[in-house]
């Protein structure tokens, strides 16, 4: 797939397939994680991948919009860990495009996913903490729930040239 086309057809999906991903997509999808941009190369972070049925299904219990877990075949908390910071606070935006790495890549390989946030909300983050048993330098940013896609979301046209603005607003 190309990286255009990527991003310009890949949709949030909330329904999945009972269908396991091999680990070797899996570990495409993680590295392709690893491999987004970060603040002065720190790499601040750290991926659980949750795929315990219990756990899957537990999470819509501590999060209000993760009801997709009950049908993903698994899930990745991205989380920052706050021993490998260098530059105060750029780890959540580092976080971000690894988020953004990992959901592409999973459409790349034909794999739906969805942006679960948690950072900011400090209940969530809380929640996910305790649930997962989270050292306290290790931060939850965001929950991807991944799987075989069972529902087709059409492509639509984002593009709004009334918010291109070039050399001042």
């Amino acid at each position: 797939m190309e990286t255009l086309d990527a991003i310009f057809t890949r949709r949030s999906i909330r329904k999945f397939k009972d269908k396991k991903i091999s680990k070797e997509i899996l570990d495409d999808i993680l590295k392709a994680g690893m491999f987004a941009p970060s603040a002065y190369n720190e790499q601040p972070w750290q991926f659980i991948v949750i795929d315990d049925r219990k756990l899957l299904d537990e999470i819509p219990n501590i999060h209000a919009h993760a009801s997709m877990c009950q049908t993903a075949t698994l899930a990745i908390l991205v989380c920052a860990d706050l021993t490998k910071e260098k530059t105060k606070d750029l780890w959540a935006f580092d976080c971000a495009a690894a988020t953004q790495n990992i959901m592409l890549a999973a459409h790349d390989k034909n794999i739906g996913s969805v942006w679960v946030g948690i950072y900011f909300r400090k209940d969530y983050i809380k929640a996910f903490t305790k649930f997962l048993s989270l050292p306290k330098h290790i931060v939850p940013i965001s929950l991807i729930p991944l799987g075989y896609p069972d529902e087709e979301i059409s492509t639509a046209d984002r593009f709004k040239k009334d918010r291109i603005h070039y050399n001042s607003f």
